[in-house]
């Protein structure tokens, strides 16, 4: 193996990695308000999430192909560049992830591809008005179409069934919900799993493997697939329990008027090939279910983190990938490369180990909201077994 088919296979590697991270810290788009309701047992809900999510990523190429040709000059984009910027892609996943806050797995990866490519080759090598257009625009309005949609729905359902006593109705919307939530996990797939086959793509493309403008072939698309698919079988307990629990407290109706609008929005953006944030359209939604049942309570401080989480990941991440870039280019070759996504295997058992004091368990996802995302420890009882 030469030195750059190790870079090669180093920076797939990194890429599946990611694509498992926002398998995981994305779950809860999808099935935290089914969780939250009970329509879903936790540990069925991520089982049914994780076949949709790999059924959906062969569905569309269309996010793909805006990832791989459409936000930064391919001739000057380096492996050492992909990699870089999918080492500040995934550290920024893991940093939300364990503070329990739902920010954009794809925003996160755009932001590390972007401000690994501005400190290799510099920022007229970014195609800005591309950025702007398929993801910063997308990005602002997709959780006030989806939280407005969302609010609607909420006001409709609670109206149209008002005459319902509230027992067959909540296991009507449950079931309801079973469907709904099915097809936000499947709108994800169409969505989210595209963003790494069109990293691994723009890295072929680099290397001279694939020609300029080409499509994912079929092994990418295989192992972006099942990569996502595990990473949302494992559950991200932290980002379920808040979105479920911690920013609105979620009726049947209300979940199912979310998912509903989560999923419309998602379909229509990966249509027209918008890389959209997933993150921000169920947050948006669930907002918007909060506001239109009278009497729902939302937590609004909880929000605003979640949007100031949201205002930093393209930032944050483009500094990360800067740095990571610098530091490999510095080093230099195979080595250079070994050295950054060393740093990032190790600061993910950091932030694994950290997660476990306490553990966010499916056991107990759905414990009373305390203010944290960690819910609190079970006392020992002081009894004595006999």
């Amino acid at each position: 193996m030469t030195g750059n088919d190790a870079v090669l296979a180093l920076m797939v590697a990194t890429a599946l990695g990611f694509d498992f991270t926002n398998g995981f810290h994305d779950t809860g788009n999808a099935m935290a308000t089914s969780i939250v309701t009970g329509a879903l047992p936790p540990r069925v809900a991520v089982a049914v999430s994780a076949v949709l999510n790999l059924v959906g990523a062969f569905l569309s190429t269309a996010v793909a192909a805006t990832i791989a040709n459409g936000l930064v000059a391919t001739g000057e984009v380096t492996l050492t560049v992909v990699c870089a910027g999918l080492v500040g892609s995934i550290l920024w996943n893991l940093a939300t992830w364990f503070l329990g806050i739902p920010s954009s797995s794809s925003h996160a990866l755009i932001g590390g591809v972007v401000g690994a490519t501005v400190a290799a080759a510099g920022a007229s090598a970014v195609k800005w008005q591309g950025l702007v257009s398929k993801v910063v625009v997308p990005a602002a309005l997709s959780p006030f179409i989806a939280g407005g949609v969302a609010a609607v729905g909420t006001l409709l359902v609670y109206r149209l069934t008002r005459d319902v006593p509230e027992g067959p109705r909540g296991r009507g919307f449950r079931i309801g919900q079973i469907g709904s939530a099915s097809m936000v996990s499947l709108a994800h797939g169409t969505n989210d799993a595209q963003k790494t086959m069109g990293a691994i793509t723009l890295a072929l493309i680099a290397n001279g493997t694939l020609p300029t403008g080409a499509k994912a072939p079929a092994w990418v698309v295989l192992s972006c697939a099942l990569a996502i698919a595990l990473g949302t079988y494992i559950g991200g307990w932290r980002v379920i329990r808040a979105l479920g629990k911690g920013l609105v407290e979620i009726e049947p109706p209300q979940g199912m008027a979310a998912e509903s609008a989560s999923a419309a929005v998602i379909l229509c953006s990966t249509d027209f090939g918008y890389s959209l944030s997933t993150t921000h359209v169920a947050t948006g939604s669930i907002l918007g279910s909060g506001i239109g049942r009278s009497g729902a309570v939302v937590r609004w401080q909880l929000a605003r983190r979640m949007v100031t989480a949201w205002l930093l990941t393209l930032p944050a991440s483009a500094l990360v990938g800067a740095l990571a870039y610098r530091a490999a280019n510095g080093i230099g070759g195979t080595a250079g490369v070994v050295v950054i996504v060393g740093v990032l295997v190790a600061a993910s058992v950091a932030f694994f180990a950290a997660s476990r004091h306490p553990a966010v368990t499916p056991e107990n996802v759905n414990a009373a909201w305390t203010g944290s995302v960690a819910p609190e420890p079970v006392k020992a009882t002081d009894e004595v077994s006999p």
